[in-house]
């Protein structure tokens, strides 16, 4: 994929990241999940995009980067399913893989 490319899959993510801010700043008693859904969904196309690139958006970045604790913070109660994702997201993004595939490790593990 070239750099325009992937500058529209980054712009899409901080715009769900945003939209899901904004929804959970509004919503008194029910979670977002759709919003929250939405951009998991963006930041795995965008991870996928850039999987082998040495550099990555900034921006992108910053919003994974604790994205787990962030959550846990945010509110009280967080749906399970919220964290499921969430951890995820972060080991595909700076890690490069996904802590849910079993026997996917790398070898000597």
């Amino acid at each position: 994929m070239d750099g325009s490319g992937k500058n529209r899959l980054a712009t899409e993510v901080l715009d769900r990241w945003a939209s899901f801010q904004i929804a959970l700043a509004g919503a008194k008693r029910r979670y977002p999940l759709q919003d929250f859904l939405s951009f998991v969904d963006a930041a795995k196309r965008y991870i996928e995009a850039t999987r082998r690139d040495r550099l990555v958006h900034r921006d992108v970045a910053s919003a994974i980067n604790g994205l787990t604790q962030a959550l846990r913070l945010e509110r009280e109660r967080v749906p399970g399913e919220v964290l499921s994702e969430a951890d995820p997201v972060g080991c595909l993004f700076f890690g490069g893989f996904d802590p849910r595939l079993e026997g996917d490790d790398p070898p000597g593990l």
